[in-house]
């Protein structure tokens, strides 16, 4: 029997085009319209996360976004994250994740996921460098007594989603944090004038609120938060709404996540 090989060939070539091309689909994914507000502590505990938790799910019923609440910090796979366009870390302290669920959120951000932290979010994962650059800075200290203070914050680029209808100057009652190991490579929002508050430690250059992109993602973090009053503040949860609308993705494309370095 003879074989007609010249037949099979553009046969074999539509296969291999039709699984690549079926590979390269199930590397990207369109998330849902959907966040995830991760408030796991190893540290100090702040009242306010059921505030926050409240605030995020009456913003996500007025602007059209679903709300996910946890603790579990089972929920970071891989292939639960995708379900997300932005995942939130409100008020989580200390370390949170183990090194398979950090890899999980790495390969997430790398995708083209979001990140917003408020408040502790800098207080959260200190040996995990990746982590610290993605939210731009590390807790160092707070005002010691009392530790929440009215002080005025202040615009120093309105450029942002976050900064629609911000105050140019803003008295608030919050926590104001001191930062160490600040990602320079950040973009500034507001600060906060410690001329108006006792034991600020950071002098005339104290940023509150900063966003950036990096490693593939976005990220928006804010330091207000401290207190259960200010997630009924409408000027922090249109700040804060701006934020989420910069980080939320529509589009996860998983091929641009790399292996862990370490």
């Amino acid at each position: 029997m003879q074989f007609n090989v010249r037949g099979l060939v553009p046969l074999a070539v539509l296969f291999f085009i039709f699984s690549l091309s079926s590979f390269v689909a199930a590397q990207v994914v369109t998330p849902e319209k959907r966040v995830l507000v991760f408030s796991k502590t190893a540290g100090f505990r702040h009242g306010s996360i059921a505030a926050g938790k409240t605030a995020i799910q009456k913003l996500g019923s007025e602007n059209g976004f679903s709300v996910d609440t946890t603790e579990n910090a089972i929920v970071f796979t891989e292939k639960n994250l995708r379900r997300y366009s932005t995942v939130i870390f409100l008020n989580t302290t200390g370390n949170v994740l183990d090194e398979t669920q950090q890899e999980a959120f790495e390969h997430y951000i790398q995708a083209g996921g979001g990140y917003v932290g408020i408040h502790a979010a800098t207080d959260t994962e200190y040996d995990w460098q990746w982590y610290n650059r993605l939210a731009g800075a590390q807790f160092a200290s707070h005002p010691g007594n009392p530790n929440v203070q009215e002080g005025n914050a202040f615009v120093v680029d309105d450029n942002h989603p976050s900064m629609a209808g911000f105050p140019k100057n803003w008295k608030i009652k919050d926590e104001f944090y001191d930062f160490k190991n600040f990602n320079k490579q950040v973009k500034v929002l507001v600060k906060i004038d410690e001329k108006t508050y006792k034991d600020g430690k950071m002098g005339d250059d104290h940023p509150m609120s900063w966003y950036h992109e990096f490693d593939g993602g976005k990220a928006f973090y804010t330091n207000f938060g401290h207190e259960n009053a200010t997630f009924s503040n409408p000027v922090f949860l249109k700040h804060l709404m701006g934020g989420l609308s910069y980080t939320m993705t529509s589009s996860l494309d998983y091929s641009k996540a790399r292996p862990e370095e370490n």
